[in-house]
């Protein structure tokens, strides 16, 4: 009869304890285990910072423009047809400081009250002109056309120009500027 090979069998060398701590399943589990969660640990810490840098600008929404300068009262209140301005915008957006020139319409109303019309049109986005020659604004892009007031007269916008909202401080007209949504009869603010 063959006797499987114990360490007690005669022929065999005998078995130390260190043979058998090392090669014990006990220890390679513990091992691994340790060895898996230290590189979860490692992989979880390096990622966040990758986490943050992708939904950062997600989460984060921009700043409100600001208030900006349009000119005098005085010398806007003495136009007879409509000023174009141009007036300095600043947004911060995620990691970006965004500085750009816009150019707004200023109006005087019936009333004597300074009104100021975005030059974009509500319908592809293009900049509106204003036209002395035929006392209205043009769209050059798709024939819009609008009245001194900022009214839509014809062609394919879905409204009027965009009244911006507006105030005055130390005698200075400044205007609130914002973009909106195109294409829609309705204003609707989108930044």
């Amino acid at each position: 009869m063959l006797e499987g090979n114990d360490g007690n069998s005669p022929g065999a060398p005998p078995a130390t304890s260190r043979d058998v701590s090392l090669s014990s399943p006990d220890r390679r589990s513990f091992l691994g285990v340790l060895l898996a969660v230290g590189t979860a640990s490692v992989a979880a810490l390096l990622s966040v910072p990758l986490f943050r840098f992708v939904l950062h600008p997600l989460l984060r929404s921009t700043t409100p423009l600001s208030w900006a300068e349009v000119g005098s009262v005085d010398e806007l209140a003495a136009a007879a047809s409509p000023i174009k301005k141009l007036i300095t915008v600043e947004q911060r957006d995620g990691w970006r400081k965004i500085v750009s020139e816009k150019a707004v319409y200023v109006i005087k109303q019936a009333n004597g009250q300074l009104t100021v019309l975005s030059s974009i049109c509500p319908h592809l986005g293009c900049s509106a002109a204003w036209h002395s020659e035929n006392n209205e604004f043009l769209c050059p892009c798709h024939g819009g056309r609008f009245g001194a007031d900022g009214k839509l007269l014809g062609g394919p916008p879905p409204r009027g120009m965009d009244r911006l909202e507006t105030k005055v401080e130390d005698g200075t007209l400044k205007v609130h500027y914002q973009y909106f949504r195109q294409l829609v009869p309705d204003k609707e603010v989108i930044a």
